[in-house]
């Protein structure tokens, strides 16, 4: 008896296990075909593939809503489909990214907190404020900071409030932060968004000391 128990534990465990490298395989999916439509696709069709890559998001999160991860890059994906859609077309799909980071930041904060209000705090920044949008740079600035808090080393985390201080016309400030961002660690198995971000904080550190 104690034996058959044994046997349907370990089955149990067994199962559990590669379920969750299944999912930790399609988040990681959800990660790389992102970067690619970011940074090595055509302006014209990032929209449609987002809106593909944003349902896909969507069916795995919904089938596993325990993984913050799986939230957070419906979030992530969501973002950049409203980034290319526009300030202004692009309303819609900012509110409902901005519902689902507030969600991850409920659900678990500790893992993936520094990721998602890193984003929250661009969102914030980038859309328009009232009366059209939920716009706010004070809210934005909150936001960047507490992910410095938690990721005071990391790229996205340097990168974004650097860009926020470089478009407040804080360029100094900004310099440090950028300068930063391109000495953190590289984004293991992620080369291509590793590589773009670091293009994208070399070019704003040659505007930030253009400005300073």
């Amino acid at each position: 008896m104690r034996l058959a128990f044994g046997l349907a534990a370990l089955f149990v465990v067994l199962v559990g296990g590669a379920r969750a490298q299944s999912v930790d395989a399609d988040v990681t999916g959800l990660q790389h075909d992102w970067e690619v439509i970011r940074f090595q696709t055509p302006a014209a069709q990032r929209a449609r593939r987002f809106e593909a890559l944003a349902e896909r998001a969507h069916q795995l999160s919904g089938a596993h809503p325990e993984r913050a991860d799986a939230l957070l890059w419906e979030g992530i994906i969501v973002d950049a489909w409203a980034g290319e859609r526009g300030r202004f077309i692009g309303l819609g799909l900012a509110r409902q990214a901005r519902t689902l980071y507030e969600t991850v930041l409920q659900h678990d904060a500790a893992s993936v907190g520094a990721t998602a209000y890193a984003c929250l705090g661009t969102l914030y920044a980038r859309v328009p404020g009232w009366p059209l949008g939920f716009g706010d740079r004070a809210k934005a600035e909150a936001m960047l900071q507490k992910a410095l808090a938690l990721d005071p080393a990391g790229l996205d985390t340097n990168l974004r409030y650097g860009e926020f201080l470089l478009d407040a016309g804080r360029a100094r400030e900004a310099l440090s932060y950028l300068e930063r961002a391109l000495q953190a660690p590289l984004w293991p198995g992620h080369h291509v968004a590793d590589t773009g971000w670091r293009a994208q904080a070399r070019s704003l550190i040659e505007r930030a000391r253009l400005a300073s």
